[in-house]
């Protein structure tokens, strides 16, 4: 006898040993339970804190209902709707093709579509040039170009490193002339510039050749580098009594014997007469701009000092190239300083942008650039963009280049 079966009165009609049974069901032809009284399939349990199993008097378990399939045989009716191309696009068909039209800076490209790790390795490769057999374009005469932004943190080191690597890296001869006496455009090359070393400091006041300064750059061919100390910091004052102190470093450059396709100075974030030398000294300005509200404050009297220079010191010197530097797609800020950029300077600014990248802030602190530290990171990818076209612009243009 089943537990839980009540035991039928003393004299009454004894039970049929059916009744034990669970009641009568139908099923349909693949053996699935129906409902008895209607023939239809037993609609599926949808509360799975329920028990899902049927406990068999006799102790076994009956598995749930199945929903029933629909019959390969039975083909929904399709929904025919008429679309008029006689005239242009209206209403959600015209904002469908408006959006299918823009493509966003963020799009992926081809080469985005095969696995990442395939692509940073591509990109690696790219930038790296281990073969030596990819070149970018060489100027004709030296190219001084001068990086500078009186607004500190936006990124002029950076540029000035990254971009000198990656030209070097590819066929070009540059030279980087650390004018910060901060000395991180040393750090980041990994030169030495620590007290006694002899640095941009003993060209511009002991006037020193600059040929005796320079240090080639380990594991960077063609690439030297212009060391400061933070002696650098006290030659402002003492080129206030020095004869033609504008000049004491345009004169230093031009008597290096050697020729360099490149030549890159790295400013100080001020205005003052180191900043005073680079622009003298350069035939082109590259202006770094950090994507947010205060790197365009100061930018105006950036402009007035380049135009000063230009009227009485140096009628060559021209702003030629615009750098965004620390793109963030999230904010829309980030968007409305890029459009307000490109609205003011046209062409001048570089199609390609230096997004955020935490790898181009991790490879200082081991002497190296983003381009040698990871070379298939965003930020590498980017610089490398930069300077292709920083080299491409200065073969179309001959006028950018020095005379």
């Amino acid at each position: 006898m089943v537990a839980g079966t009540a035991l039928p009165a003393v004299g009454a009609a004894r039970p049929s040993p059916e009744s034990y049974l669970p009641p009568p069901s139908t099923t349909d032809g693949a053996g699935r339970p129906a409902n008895a009284a209607t023939g239809r399939v037993a609609p599926v349990r949808r509360n799975a804190g329920l028990p899902a199993r049927l406990e068999s008097p006799i102790g076994g378990n009956v598995p749930p209902p199945v929903p029933q399939q629909p019959h390969p045989d039975v083909v929904p009716e399709q929904m025919h709707v008429a679309v008029d191309t006689s005239g242009p696009p209206t209403g959600a068909v015209a904002d469908a093709v408006t959006a299918a039209a823009y493509v966003s800076r963020e799009t992926p490209t081809r080469e985005e579509d095969d696995p990442p790790l395939a692509m940073e390795a591509m990109r690696a490769v790219q930038i790296l040039n281990p073969s030596g057999e990819v070149t970018m374009p060489r100027p004709e005469r030296t190219r001084v170009m001068c990086v500078a932004n009186q607004k500190g943190g936006v990124g002029k080191t950076t540029t000035t490193v990254n971009l000198a690597v990656a030209l070097a890296l590819h066929g070009n001869r540059v030279l980087v002339v650390d004018l910060d006496p901060q000395g991180n455009a040393s750090t980041g090359l990994n030169v030495p510039h620590h007290t006694g070393v002899p640095d941009v400091y003993d060209c511009l006041i002991n006037s020193v050749p600059l040929e005796e300064v320079a240090q080639e750059v380990e594991g960077i061919p063609n690439l030297y580098c212009v060391p400061a100390t933070i002696d650098l910091a006290g030659a402002e004052i003492e080129l206030v009594s020095v004869v033609a102190r504008e000049s004491r470093l345009a004169r230093a450059i031009a008597a290096y014997p050697g020729h360099f396709d490149y030549v890159f100075i790295d400013c100080p974030p001020s205005l003052g007469l180191l900043t005073v030398n680079a622009l003298v000294a350069a035939q082109e300005v590259l202006i770094p701009i950090q994507c947010e509200y205060y790197a365009l404050e100061g930018l105006n009297q950036l402009i007035n000092n380049i135009n000063l220079v230009r009227q009485h010191l140096n009628p060559k010197l021209e702003v030629s190239t615009i750098l965004l530097t620390m793109y963030d797609r999230r904010t829309r800020l980030a968007d409305a300083v890029e459009q307000d950029v490109r609205n003011h300077f046209g062409d001048k600014v570089l199609q390609a942008v230096i997004p955020r990248n935490v790898r181009v802030s991790e490879a200082p602190s081991y002497g190296q650039s983003v381009m040698t530290y990871d070379p298939g990171s965003r930020g590498a990818t980017s610089y490398f963009e930069a300077a292709q076209e920083i080299a491409e612009r200065g073969v179309k243009e001959p006028v950018s280049r020095n005379a």
